[in-house]
């Protein structure tokens, strides 16, 4: 029998050569099965093999008693829920012990976004007089125009943008390519750090991303999420903020304005509509709280 280990490292496998899954959701599924192994380990020792529906269902107990969201035990069953599918389809074990569980209702927790003007204050931010500012202003401009994850940002290629088309070919997850249009001004702010700031950022070296550091280097998620949060600070914004806030806005305002919730979710890149529609219960939640706020009978 496979040990339990070396079954969870030919899953993993399996997830980035097979199903072409981005690395940090990879990482996520592996930190998911080895809490549930080190709980089998320190519990009972039970091989894989004899996993039973009651184990799993001490497992989820052990975790609700640790006091962990019901969104993070979902989701912790979701990973383990594939993992038993992949051994029971290799026949490692004989039948699937977590095929009939039921995953733990969640509500969907409404995401942060950024009105109007407190956009316009974080973009306005970064100094673009200074390249590493005018470099940071490009990049939320196009976060913000676009919408794209921070990994897709920071992952963008030069040659991946078109400017007199005005659109990106953001890779998203899976390895799964859309477009995107780009609006005029972040078109704009990209046309300037191209010419008057990636050229001095790079000096003699090549690189095929478009934003890049002082070392020539790609920018790292880690280096634009302190980034986004100094610039916020700066433009006085007291709200929780972080790259995914600004893409959250992004989807809001879209729909506030009219646009189309297929066109949104073709933008954002989910797999799955009902993704998206948790925006249309931020702008219905907005509304709510725009009439008790200012209607003279609320």
């Amino acid at each position: 029998m496979t040990d339990p280990q070396q079954a969870m490292d030919l899953y993993l496998d399996h997830l980035r050569v097979e199903r072409g899954l981005a690395v940090n959701t990879i990482e996520a599924y592996g930190r998911d099965i080895q809490r549930f192994l080190d709980f089998l380990a320190r519990e009972s020792s039970l091989p894989l093999a004899g996993v039973s529906r009651s184990t799993l269902l001490g497992f989820l107990l052990s975790l609700d008693r640790a006091h962990l969201a019901a969104r993070s035990r979902a989701r912790i069953l979701s990973s383990l829920k594939g993992f038993f599918r992949f051994l029971a389809q290799e026949e490692m074990i004989s039948e699937n012990p977590a095929g009939d569980i039921e995953t733990p209702k969640t509500m969907a927790a409404l995401p942060h976004v950024l009105n109007l003007g407190e956009v316009e204050a974080l973009l306005a931010a970064p100094n673009p007089e200074d390249i590493g500012g005018l470099r940071d202003r490009a990049m939320l401009e196009v976060m913000y125009a676009t919408g794209l994850r921070v990994s897709e940002l920071v992952s963008l290629e030069t040659a991946r943008v078109n400017l007199e088309a005005g659109y990106v070919r953001a890779v998203g997850k899976g390895n799964k390519e859309r477009l995107v249009p780009l609006g005029e001004e972040a078109r704009d702010w990209i046309r300037r750090y191209l010419s008057e700031g990636r050229p001095r950022l790079i000096k003699a070296r090549t690189s095929p991303s478009l934003f890049v550091s002082r070392r020539g280097k790609k920018i790292s998620r880690q280096y634009f999420w302190k980034r986004i949060k100094t610039y916020a600070q700066a433009a006085g914004i007291a709200k929780e903020i972080s790259p995914h806030v600004l893409r959250h806005s992004f989807a809001t305002h879209l729909l506030e304005h009219g646009a189309d919730l297929r066109v949104v979710q073709m933008m954002l890149g989910h797999a799955d509509i009902s993704t998206t529609q948790i925006y249309t219960h931020v702008t219905r939640e907005r509304l709510r709280r725009v009439h008790q706020d200012h209607h003279p009978r609320a």
